[in-house]
C-alpha cells in the first residue's frame, strides 16, 4: 500500500468510499442526512482538508484521510479493505505527516470510537450536535 496525494478527478471514487463505508458503519444517518451531505461533501469538504488517500500498488484506492488544523476531519475505508490496516496506516500518517493530534467522532459509531481508542486517542468532551447541527452527538477526542 501506499500512500498518495488526492487528484481532483478522483473525487467521484472518494465519494463512493465515502458513501459504502458511512453505509456501513454509521446505521444511525437517516437516508436524507446521507443524500445532503453528499454534494458537500464533493463541492466543498473535499477542498477544505489536506487528503491523502491509501492505493494498492495497481492504483486503487483503498480509503482515504483529510486533515486540517490538526484535526482528521474524514477517514473512511472502502468496506471490502476494512480490518486490513488502511484506516491504521491513513492515522498514522495523518499524525506523523500531518500533525494530526485531534479527531471527533459521531458518539453512535461505535467502531469509529474503538478505533481511535485503540491508536491512542482520549475522549476530552462532548458536543450534543454534529457540526450540522443535526442531532447526532459528536466525542471530542484528542492524543495525549
Amino acid at each position: 500500500m501506499i500512500i498518495s496525494t488526492v487528484e481532483k478527478t478522483e473525487y467521484p471514487k472518494l465519494l463512493h468510499i465515502w458513501e459504502a463505508s458511512v453505509r456501513a458503519s454509521h446505521d444511525f444517518l437517516k437516508e436524507e442526512d446521507l443524500q445532503e451531505l453528499k454534494p458537500l461533501i464533493l463541492e466543498q469538504y473535499f477542498d477544505a482538508v489536506e487528503l491523502r488517500c491509501a492505493k494498492t500498488s495497481q492504483g486503487e484506492i483503498l480509503g482515504f484521510c483529510g486533515v486540517h488544523d490538526g484535526s482528521i476531519e474524514m477517514l473512511f475505508i472502502a468496506p471490502a479493505a476494512r480490518g486490513k490496516g488502511v484506516g491504521a496506516l491513513l492515522a498514522a500518517y495523518a499524525i506523523k505527516a500531518q500533525g494530526a493530534t485531534k479527531v471527533d467522532v459521531n458518539e453512535q459509531n461505535e467502531q469509529a470510537k474503538g478505533f481511535y481508542l485503540h491508536i491512542g486517542f482520549s475522549v476530552i468532551g462532548r458536543s450534543a450536535l454534529d457540526g450540522q447541527g443535526k442531532p447526532y452527538p459528536l466525542l471530542h477526542m484528542a492524543l495525549q
